[in-house]
């Protein structure tokens, strides 16, 4: 059973879509939280890469010499988190904006 969020979270918690598509530069508040998405998109993949890699080390030597066989799933998708988990920042989204484009 999930756990009701708070108003004091839901006051916090971003409105903004981490992307640049739509922002009007000149407002510097919209811009702001647009980047702030931007960062925090990117440091919950870092995050969520993060976990998956000590649990897949906690696997690696709780399952000893089968860890092959037994820890496949976290391999992988330790190997596809990886992908993402490199925090970049929001300069270049920002500069390099094409109409249309999603990620």
């Amino acid at each position: 059973m999930p756990i009701p969020e708070s108003s004091a979270f839901l006051a916090k918690k971003p409105q903004v879509p981490p992307t640049f598509e739509g922002v009007d530069f000149n407002d510097t508040k919209a811009l702001k939280a647009a980047q702030d998405a931007v960062l925090r998109e990117q440091w919950v993949k870092s995050m969520m890469a993060r976990i998956v890699r000590d649990e897949l080390g906690k696997c690696y030597y709780r399952e000893g010499v089968n860890h092959l066989q037994n820890c496949g799933k976290l391999r992988e998708r330790y190997l596809e988190l990886l992908k993402d988990a490199k925090i970049k920042g929001y300069l270049f989204e920002m500069r390099n904006i094409l109409p249309g484009q999603t990620k």
